[in-house]
């Protein structure tokens, strides 16, 4: 049998911590490349660090095993950034330099975290950013590509978000009338989102770009497990 061999960007974030914990779980994964600014605090056997403070993969060893799935965990805001510029340089320029890096390593199949609202066009900086992130990556050539666009995420952050937890109650007030195309924007939990990445990114696919909402997200996880 092939190895399973994965690359993760962002192992650090909300959704990426979630992600390498299943990830490691797998039985079926054999190997895992982090790219990250700084060592983990963790170590396991199958478990490879790169360090780069510009999450650069650099003197590739062209002897190791390549991966064939790619996963991108990388986010911030403009307050954590502090500016739309600073934001920017994360959001599309960083996620677009790890996808090239990927690419070159030999990364089929990228699976990666965006927004719901995702639009080049969108007069919110925020999601003009990962509208054009995904527009970009699209065109980058790999067999597949899966960007996730949750609504509000759910979970334990290293630093905490005061914005997200007031946005968090709120929906929490608003849920039970949030129906139809209202349920995009229920808090889903970040496991959730990882586990969906994880599930998406062993499924066979019909389409080389496709984008699954938080409504998306869930019933993958359902059909999967």
């Amino acid at each position: 049998m092939k190895q399973q061999i994965v690359m993760i960007a962002g192992a650090t974030g909300l959704v990426g911590t979630e992600l390498i914990k299943q990830l490691l779980d797998e039985n079926a994964i054999d190997h895992i490349y982090s790219i990250s600014r700084s060592p983990l605090v963790f170590s396991h056997p199958k478990l490879q660090s790169l360090v780069d403070s510009q999450l650069r993969v650099l003197d590739w060893d062209e002897s190791l095993p390549a991966p064939d799935k790619g996963y991108i965990c990388l986010g911030t805001t403009k307050k954590q950034a502090g500016s739309k510029q600073a934001l920017e340089a994360v959001d599309y320029h960083l996620v677009c330099d790890v996808a090239k890096t990927m690419k070159l390593i030999g990364v089929k199949h990228l699976c990666v975290v965006s927004s719901y609202g995702a639009n080049p066009r969108s007069l919110s900086h925020y999601l003009r950013c990962k509208g054009k992130m995904e527009m970009a990556l699209e065109k980058m050539g790999f067999e597949t590509v899966s960007f996730f666009r949750p609504g509000p995420l759910v979970g334990l952050r290293d630093k905490p978000r005061n914005d997200e937890a007031v946005v968090q109650w709120i929906f929490k007030l608003l849920r039970p009338l949030m129906i139809g195309r209202l349920a995009r924007f229920i808090p889903i939990p970040a496991d959730l989102v990882a586990r969906s990445m994880l599930y998406t990114s062993f499924a066979s696919q019909s389409r080389p770009v496709q984008f699954l909402d938080s409504v998306e997200i869930r019933a993958s996880v359902k059909k999967y497990q």
